[in-house]
């Protein structure tokens, strides 16, 4: 929340001692104070929207159907899609995309530059994969990358698709 105090002239501690008052006797958490300092605003203003997209990363949407050629998926959060996306089709999310499905077509996860999303496909066959601001091409015959369900992410500056092992799944953070 952002948080506009009105009425008098406050110093900086005792801007702070409002906040600090707040935050210690309730579940509101203070991003910023907003007054008439445009600078002020400006940061308040990125302050917000980075904690929005922190709140999307955790969150998530669900999609249930195939997606088929020419069909486009946008979520501003991760996504986890019940079904194929096929080849031809396209889905982009801020955060992760899980498939519960086949992946022939195009996955976009971390569009907002996370290079730590991640894609999974229990079959995984796609055209191309983003995540952040990388890209990898698998060309058009859609040829499975392995057997069973994978997962594609970065690492060191490039995209790897592996098995998902017991291992990956205790590394993933759900808190």
């Amino acid at each position: 929340m952002a948080l506009m105090l009105e009425g008098r002239e406050l110093t900086a501690g005792e801007e702070f001692q409002i906040v600090n008052t707040i935050t210690e006797n309730s579940s509101v958490e203070i991003l910023c104070l907003i007054d008439q300092d445009a600078q002020r605003i400006e940061r308040c203003e990125k302050a917000l929207n980075q904690k929005l997209m922190e709140l999307s990363y955790r969150t998530g949407q669900f999609y249930r159907g195939d997606l088929h050629r020419g069909e486009s998926l946008d979520s501003e959060a991760s996504i986890v899609i019940i079904g194929d996306v096929l080849h031809g089709a396209r889905v982009t999310a801020r955060g992760n995309i899980i498939i519960l499905g086949t992946l022939k077509g195009t996955a976009h996860a971390g569009i907002s530059g996370n290079e730590a999303a991640v894609v999974v496909a229990l079959e995984m066959a796609p055209l191309q994969l983003k995540i952040g601001t990388y890209s990898r091409q698998y060309g058009d015959k859609g040829r499975k990358l392995g057997k069973g369900a994978m997962t594609a992410c970065v690492e060191n500056g490039n995209i790897f698709t592996k098995p998902i092992k017991k291992s990956f799944l205790n590394m993933i953070n759900f808190n």
